[in-house]
């Protein structure tokens, strides 16, 4: 069976409508998931933390680690899915992000199609939403940086170190779509500071594996003296 992880806290009621289509959507993709509202319990809410949380308590099975606001196509989906079973590799069911206008979500959740919702921004390439790997490969991988607070960085790091030392990132043809809701993003913060430098060292350290695994190791001890 196949665990769906979503790194989830109750912040507001434009997240929480989100949520559920989100939920709706995925489980009409998956009909037989086993759905993981994963929270750490970091304050504040630590979305590197709750990542790593659920891919804890989805053992062996293939963790979909989804964000709260984000739909993938279903083919991409299953296709991730399936081989991430067999190579333990991080796969990204998408090549594309549309991220929906608050019009665009309001017809989303009304029921018009995701492709024929008003996006305001539209990337190729993205790197977080959506992320497919085996719950132990990812455990074996280092998880994600749980230094990274607030918004922010923490899927480039993750990248970085998945790609350096750990095997390549696979991506499916696709599109994943952001649903609105009030931004959380404050470029001003010591916390976006602190994650925009951090992230810098993981792309310093990105095809050098020593230094890769030195980043990692002092981001495990960071985390164990955290939780001891």
């Amino acid at each position: 069976m196949t665990a769906l992880v979503i790194p989830w806290r109750d912040t507001g009621t434009a997240r929480a409508q989100a949520l559920q289509h989100v939920l709706a959507s995925l489980r009409s993709m998956l009909p037989e998931v086993d759905v993981i509202l994963a929270d750490s319990g970091h304050q504040p809410f630590n979305r590197a933390a709750s990542r790593n949380h659920g891919a804890r308590l989805a053992g062996n099975r293939v963790a979909v680690i989804c964000d709260a606001d984000t739909i993938p196509e279903a083919q991409p989906l299953r296709d991730a899915i399936r081989h991430a079973a067999s190579d333990g590799l991080l796969h990204l069911p998408y090549t594309r992000y549309r991220a929906l206008s608050h019009t665009g979500t309001t017809a989303a959740i009304r029921g018009t199609r995701l492709a024929g919702c008003h996006a305001e921004l539209e990337l190729e390439g993205p790197q977080g939403g959506v992320l497919v790997m085996r719950a132990d490969a990812w455990q074996a991988a280092g998880g994600m940086d749980e230094r990274f607070t607030g918004w922010g960085f923490e899927d480039a790091a993750f990248h970085a170190a998945v790609r350096t030392v750990h095997g390549d990132v696979i991506r499916h043809q696709g599109v994943i779509h952001h649903l609105w809701h009030p931004s959380d993003i404050d470029f001003s913060t010591p916390a976006y500071a602190a994650n925009r430098a951090l992230c810098q060292r993981y792309e310093d350290a990105y095809g050098d594996p020593q230094a890769m695994c030195a980043l990692q190791t002092e981001c495990a001890a960071t985390a164990k003296r955290t939780t001891a």
